[in-house]
């Protein structure tokens, strides 16, 4: 065995919740341990504890390992170790998983509510540990464009703890893999463990999906699980405009709808700008395609942290749309998101009168149902009872608000 030195995660003077491995694997001497970390005094013993651990594990006897603790939970110093590990013998197969948290084994549904998905980078457990606090509708671990390429396979592991160990607080668990066809490899780190939603960027046909899909069901059926795993296709091309419905459709596993407007305006060649004509007929594509095909059409991110009311005016023009949710990059503008989103009094009262007046009508037996001069009819309904439904989810109106009209 050679003294071949490998590392994983990060150091210096700016980073918290993480730590720096260096592993030298040896032919003899044991398994020695450098530790540097200001909690040492707390909790030094127990990371030592870890590492023994998990050289047993790996059935290791000789190993030296340097650690630099900035904080890190022990999820994140388990998966750096097996990262730093696996780079020096990336023969080994074994897994060392987390616990899994019993506050994180909450379920989902295919409708429930998406307004707010918050975007976290799959590799910087910094933004794990308080991110549902925020309160945000989804989480989504991100593997994808905010993962360094020579740090997807760090990712890969810190993301397979995080969906195991972390509480988040009732948020939907989503993880964006990697474009295809290295997605694909990317699902057998999530599918087993805890996951609700599978986002699939620059999706530009029902292959896409389909490929996902069956690898999913393959995984699930060796793993031997039943839980439902939902997909969110992410439209971010000219191509994948076009074919919108047909990757809308492709799955009954499908939830939602997505689009990302960063890579689609460079794929048409022109500027994303803040008025949004360039992508104007895109994202009115998924919104129809969605909306064809029965799931939620998602608008695209505002990357402007700093401009809150341009973040609300984005909202209330993506709500006059037809998204029912829009991409989060940084937790304040989560709350500002659900407050955009909410439906005003003028709107829930509106939709009152109208579910109230079809189902009084209806019961008489009458075929034709008007408010005024305005024919109701089912579509109109049905939004009016989406309204209601959404008013009743954000506490702004009683479950059982028609027992008291």
């Amino acid at each position: 065995m050679s003294n071949k030195k490998s590392s994983a995660g990060n150091k210096g003077d700016n980073v918290r919740s993480d730590c720096y491995i260096e592993l030298v694997l040896r032919n003899s001497g044991g398994i020695k341990t450098d530790l540097k970390s200001k909690v040492e005094s707390m909790y030094g013993e127990s990371i030592h504890e870890l590492v023994i651990d998990m050289c047993r594990f790996f059935n290791i006897k000789n190993a030296k390992i340097k650690i630099e603790d900035y904080g890190a939970l022990p999820f994140t110093i388990a998966a750096r170790i097996e990262t730093a590990l696996k780079r020096n013998s990336p023969g080994i197969k074994k897994e060392y998983l987390s616990p899994i948290n019993k506050k994180s084994q909450y379920k989902s549904a295919k409708q429930r509510l998406r307004r707010s998905r918050l975007y976290l980078p799959g590799n910087e457990p910094k933004y794990f540990i308080n991110a549902g606090l925020h309160k945000p509708d989804c989480i989504i671990l991100d593997l994808e464009d905010s993962v360094a390429p020579n740090e997807k396979d760090s990712a890969q592991l810190v993301v397979r703890n995080a969906l195991r160990s972390v509480n988040f607080y009732g948020s939907e668990r989503m993880v964006r893999i990697n474009q295809l066809p290295e997605g694909l490899n990317d699902l057998k780190y999530i599918v087993p463990h805890n996951v609700h939603v599978i986002l699939i960027p620059k999706c530009e046909s029902a292959d896409n999906v389909k490929r996902v899909d069956k690898e999913i069901a393959r995984i699930m059926k060796i793993k031997n699980i039943n839980t439902e795993i939902f997909l969110m296709p992410i439209i971010e091309s000219a191509l994948g405009v076009i074919n919108s419905y047909e990757i809308a459709s492709a799955s009954k596993n499908i939830c939602s709808l997505a689009i990302g407007l960063e890579d689609y305006t460079a794929d048409i060649g022109t500027q994303r700008t803040e008025e949004g004509k360039e992508s104007f007929y895109a994202r009115s594509m998924v919104i129809n395609a969605a909306c064809a095909a029965g799931i939620q059409p998602i608008d695209t991110v505002y990357s402007d942290i700093t401009n809150m009311e341009g973040l609300r005016e984005s909202v209330i023009e993506a709500k006059g749309l037809g998204f029912e949710g829009k991409g989060c990059i940084h937790p304040r503008q989560v709350k500002i998101v659900h407050e955009a989103f909410a439906p005003t009094l003028q709107e829930i009262e509106k939709a009152k009168k109208i579910v109230i007046t079809f189902e009084e009508a209806d019961k008489k037996g009458l075929g034709v149902v008007s408010i005024g001069s305005k024919m109701i009819d089912a579509p109109v309904v049905k939004r009016a009872q989406k309204t209601i439904e959404m008013a009743i989810q954000v506490n702004l109106l009683h479950r059982n608000w028609y027992a008291d009209n």
